[in-house]
């Protein structure tokens, strides 16, 4: 069992709703962000749009979220107009990964430390680490030492480390394929043991759930793992760590999403709650985008609501307590 410190405790506690699950909202999106923008709306868009995106998302959604994830590049007026009972995880990487060089290495925003998100307001800092199990020892040991690093520093400054792990295959280049879907949940798995030593210090995982949904038999059209296949390996996840652990969207529909949670429960997995974004704000891209601010508050204050508090009814239901683990 981890042991906390009083002031990580604190925080954590920011984190969650008053069940003790974490229930938040992510909205840290930068390049991906802009991207989604312009193409909605047919032409380049400045930074301004974006930090007003941010700003609706987060003032009109975070009254039904525990706590929102931002990023210090374009999120913090967003991190100012928030209802002040969420708390607030900041991100800490730079967006992407070049991909001229082998192995996805993390980067860090130069203009920050865990001291500077702390001043800036932050409760909790998440780290992306793009992560392959299988990827030659050269590449991956540099990734442990620059975990061991923001471990280090979160500890230094009492704010707890969320992890945020994506798996990938460097010989195969579509994620989404059914080729990758066969040896996804070896790679979900493993890395999750991987981070889970007490060397790195995280505080909770942000993982993928361990299959791809849409190759579960009865959930896509084709299919590679049966759903007792399934079920096991959702057991198995969530045995595979000690610590609190949540579950990204990573893009998928909100109704998908949902009901991958009931099936997640159905399986054993004793998840802690989720950070979700596209599922729950995504569909009010194209309003904003079109018509403007106002259509995009209307979007969220009524699709985007009933989004996130039919995802609440869904936790209620379905993730434990995170002091449980």
């Amino acid at each position: 069992m981890k042991k906390m410190t009083e002031s990580k405790l604190t925080a954590m506690n920011q984190m969650c709703n008053k069940d003790g699950i974490i229930a938040a909202l992510a909205i840290d999106q930068r390049g991906s962000l802009k991207k989604m923008i312009e193409k909605s709306c047919g032409h380049e868009v400045d930074e301004e749009m974006i930090i007003t995106f941010k700003e609706i998302v987060s003032r009109e959604l975070t009254p039904y979220a525990s706590a929102i994830l931002l990023d210090p590049e374009y999120g913090l007026p967003a991190a100012k107009v928030r209802d002040q009972q969420a708390g607030l995880l900041v991100a800490y990487e730079k967006t992407g990964y070049d991909a001229s060089e082998p192995g996805r290495l993390p980067d860090l925003l130069n203009d920050w430390s865990v001291k500077r998100l702390k001043e800036a307001g932050a409760d909790a800092v998440k780290f992306l680490l793009y992560y392959d199990v299988d990827e030659s020892k050269a590449i991956n040991e540099q990734k442990h030492v620059f975990m061991e690093r923001i471990g280090s520093e979160c500890v230094a400054e009492g704010l707890p480390f969320f992890l945020e792990l994506v798996s990938y295959d460097a010989q195969i280049t579509d994620g989404a394929s059914k080729e990758y879907a066969k040896i996804k949940p070896h790679k979900v798995i493993e890395m999750m043991k991987e981070f889970s030593k007490p060397r790195y210090n995280v505080d909770v995982l942000k993982v993928e759930v361990p299959v791809n949904m849409s190759f579960v038999e009865g959930f896509g059209e084709e299919s590679c793992y049966s759903k007792e296949m399934a079920k096991q390996l959702f057991k198995e996840q969530s045995e595979a760590t000690e610590l609190p652990f949540i579950f990204l969207s990573a893009g998928v529909s909100s109704q998908l999403f949902q009901e991958t949670l009931y099936f997640a429960k159905e399986a054993g997995s004793t998840f802690n709650g989720v950070l979700c974004g596209r599922a729950t704000w995504k569909e009010g891209v194209a309003p904003f985008a079109k018509e403007g601010k106002a259509a995009a508050e209307h979007w969220m204050r009524t699709a985007g609501k009933e989004n996130i508090e039919s995802l609440n009814r869904v936790l209620k239901e379905t993730a434990t307590p995170w002091m449980n683990r």
